[in-house]
């Protein structure tokens, strides 16, 4: 399944846990059921994945955590905040860029209609 295609079946899932949740809750609330959501699915998804950094000649076994990589591909960043920010934003494309991964996306949960205001894709270009 190519990242398109992975990202729609995504966004599908997360429709479905915030319709039957609404906002106000943690953020690690809505991970564990689009964790959930996503297996059940069939897919492969790792939570609170540790990402190795490597710079020059330091290198960390655990750089950093995703919140879902889904697929070994596609990255999820959840946020459960009053308005996503341009730092939000470059969280997952520094995510995307040093994971080698091609697409990510964004989802704020603590929003009316996650559909219209809560989810954005970033793209990394490589």
């Amino acid at each position: 399944m190519n990242e398109n295609s992975l990202s729609n079946l995504i966004i599908n899932r997360a429709l479905k846990v915030h319709s039957a949740l609404g906002p106000g809750l943690l953020e690690s609330a809505y991970q564990e059921c689009l964790f959930y959501e996503l297996q059940k699915s069939g897919l492969f998804v790792e939570k609170e994945k540790p990402m190795p950094l490597i710079y020059e000649e330091v290198k960390l076994e655990c750089g950093y955590r995703v919140d879902l990589l889904v697929e070994n591909k596609l990255i999820i960043e959840i946020k459960a905040v009053e308005v996503l920010h341009d730092v939000h934003l470059a969280q997952v494309l520094t995510y995307l860029k040093l994971a080698n991964c091609k697409l990510g996306l964004l989802m704020n949960f603590n929003v009316l209609r996650l559909k219209e205001k809560g989810i954005r894709r970033v793209v990394n270009g490589l």
